[in-house]
């Protein structure tokens, strides 16, 4: 995805050796301890089962709501697993076993799209996930229109929303959607017909709730007045702080779960980049406004931040930024998205990262000082994206 030219921060790299140190020796008893249950994949679905979210034996062994819908407290974005989006597609026979390693180790949540690929990645999700379907929530996306399997617009026509449905209900082997989101909002289409199919779909049993992604409180209310709303995925982070602008207060009022994407921001909380990166010519990291040199120089300021209250917590920089989203709200659930097994049992680490509300009032306020650059602007949460 970049070319290795990361140069090191030598006044911080005693600081992430000592992190990631930690983190492989706290992780792996607990891989070892995992391996009979991945081999049990090809046994049985009941041994599978014996590790979900609740059960006996369970990793993580706890839940969160996202409205009426309880999930793990940490969820899997697969996106990245097959859509091309910022890295080269990996092959099914790599990320299957990533996929069901989520579910061995309490994972029930997974995210996925029909943009992604497109199609490609519901396909991956619905292959891996088939031997614990009943033990695990699916969430795909409807919301464009496609020709020759590329995307060419927006569309959220109700029978354009049923046709997508059939599909996906086809590439994820189920016979219904757990959360099905509206991707993006289709400006010739009012909300309110978009919520009334989905709706519909609900009744008819091909899907269990409604989400939405990217919408403004104000569309969001529209949107939940016609169908009870379950959850709303955003971009939030440390560095994209946006939703913080009446969208968290308004999900908190409604009673909906929100479903951060880009969590780690694509990895530069997770101490991956540093002002020094260069991208490679087919990675579209380059494209992303937080990824500018100008931003990478200005936004390692945070990250030092994060590096600091990462020793402090004596964890790595990746679980202190999905703790800290966590700490926000109780019905908040990241999404944080790898291919690589253990990149998600460090994700999942995160649930060990407590903050006391002292400590939370001190971390913002030591954020907050720093000027950010390339991100998005407190008043485009009131507009859907």
């Amino acid at each position: 995805m970049s070319k290795d030219k990361n140069l090191p921060d030598s006044s911080n790299k005693h600081t992430s050796t000592i992190n990631r140190r930690n983190f492989l020796g706290k992780t792996a008893m607990a891989g070892a301890g995992l391996t009979l249950a991945s081999l049990a994949w090809g046994s049985s679905k009941v041994q599978a089962k014996d590790y979900s979210v609740g059960q006996k034996g369970s990793p993580i062994g706890e839940t969160r709501k996202l409205g009426s819908l309880e999930v793990s407290p940490i969820g899997l974005g697969c996106m990245s697993m097959s859509s091309g989006s910022y890295n080269p597609p990996r092959s099914k026979e790599d990320m299957i076993p990533v996929i069901r390693g989520a579910v061995d180790r309490g994972v029930t949540f997974f995210d996925t799209a029909e943009y992604y690929g497109p199609f490609t990645n519901e396909e991956l999700v619905g292959e891996a996930l088939a031997p614990v379907r009943d033990d695990v929530v699916i969430a795909t996306k409807f919301g464009f229109e496609f020709e020759n399997d590329q995307p060419v617009g927006r569309n959220s026509r109700p029978e354009h929303i049923r046709q997508a449905v059939e599909g996906m209900l086809q590439r994820l082997q189920t016979d219904r959607i757990d959360l099905l989101y509206c991707h993006r909002i289709d400006p010739e289409v009012p909300i309110e017909d978009v919520a009334g199919t989905v709706s519909e779909l609900i009744e008819e049993g091909k899907a269990r709730h409604f989400g939405l992604s990217e919408t403004s409180p104000e569309t969001t209310r529209r949107a939940h007045t016609e169908q009870p709303v379950t959850a709303l995925q955003t971009e939030y982070s440390l560095i994209q702080r946006f939703p913080e602008n009446q969208v968290l207060d308004t999900c908190e009022e409604l009673g909906i779960g929100f479903v951060p994407w880009g969590p780690v921001c694509r990895g530069f909380l997770g101490d991956k980049f540093n002002e020094y990166s260069l991208f490679s010519e087919d990675c579209r990291l380059d494209a992303v406004e937080y990824f500018t040199p100008e931003a990478l120089e200005a936004n390692m300021a945070l990250l030092d931040l994060v590096r600091k209250w990462s020793v402090r917590k004596d964890a790595t920089p990746a679980q202190l930024a999905l703790g800290w989203l966590m700490a926000q709200k109780p019905f908040i659930v990241p999404i944080p998205g790898t291919t690589k097994l253990h990149h998600l049992e460090e994700n999942l680490g995160a649930l060990e990262v407590k903050f006391t509300a002292e400590e939370l009032e001190e971390f913002r306020k030591d954020f907050s000082d720093i000027e950010l650059v390339g991100v998005r602007s407190f008043d485009s949460a009131l507009t859907d994206k």
